[in-house]
């Protein structure tokens, strides 16, 4: 039943703007792979675009009206959702966390977290740990764009 709701979706001529539409398109979907895949490279508009096969005009244009933001913003907010999973694990430290996705520092990372996220990555870790894993609500404050591999 998922999957035919799915292809419904999916099949509509102009389907909502999102991460399932971003999903579905195959011009930007090799940018959309590598970003998922290498989240903590150093990805410039320029590396996305031409991965992508495109301008980096066309391609920014083209994955904000696809996804509904700019390509670096989605790449911001993925790095956070993997950011949000890792730190539910007590033994993951946060400034070797900071490295791997990509921040140059434990405290940009964190300036980072707190902005999108709403609260430090110690206090989210504490609060999610104290809750069985989940934030109050039963989900992060920062609704993930998109729901890609882990």
């Amino acid at each position: 039943m998922l999957l035919e709701l799915l292809r419904g979706y999916l099949d509509q001529d102009d389907p909502p703007v999102g991460w399932l539409r971003l999903l579905a398109d195959e011009t930007l979907a090799p940018a959309l792979r590598v970003m998922h895949d290498r989240p903590g490279e150093q990805w410039a508009l320029s590396d996305l675009a031409r991965i992508a096969g495109m301008s980096r005009t066309g391609f920014a244009e083209r994955f904000r009206n696809v996804s509904g933001s700019p390509p670096l913003t989605y790449l911001a907010r993925w790095r956070m959702v993997l950011a949000q999973r890792a730190l539910r694990d007590p033994e993951v430290r946060v400034k070797a966390l900071a490295a791997e996705l990509g921040y140059g520092s434990e405290s940009a990372f964190s300036n980072a977290f707190k902005r999108e996220v709403g609260q430090s990555p110690l206090h989210y870790r504490r609060r999610t740990t104290a809750e069985g894993g989940r934030t109050a609500g039963g989900s992060p404050r920062a609704t993930p764009v998109a729901v890609g591999p882990s």
